[in-house]
């Protein structure tokens, strides 16, 4: 309680893949609806990692892990907020 949700997702991040890493800023917010009747408010950042050289680790939260390029996103099976969230970070002037 009282993380604010820049710190929650850099925490979020180095829990779920061992990666360290820097929030960077605000992309996006929506609403996600996983199941009728259920809605998830959704809040995006950009992430830079602070080690790439390391290998993410896989979580026990998630069954496979992964670095994709931009061209691989819309292949990928995840909500489309997620890939409009990534889009708009890949054009972002901060990312690099």
């Amino acid at each position: 309680m009282g993380e604010e949700p820049a710190e929650c997702v850099v925490r979020e991040i180095a829990e779920e893949t061992t990666w360290d890493a820097k929030a960077g800023p605000l992309l996006d917010t929506w609403v996600y609806r996983p199941i009728p009747g259920r809605h998830v408010l959704i809040v995006t950042y950009g992430v830079h990692p602070l080690d790439t050289a390391t290998t993410p680790v896989l979580s026990h939260e998630h069954k496979e892990i992964g670095l994709f390029g931009r061209a691989e996103i819309p292949d990928l099976f995840m909500p489309d907020g997620y890939k409009r969230s990534i889009d708009t970070w890949f054009d972002h002037p901060h990312r690099a």
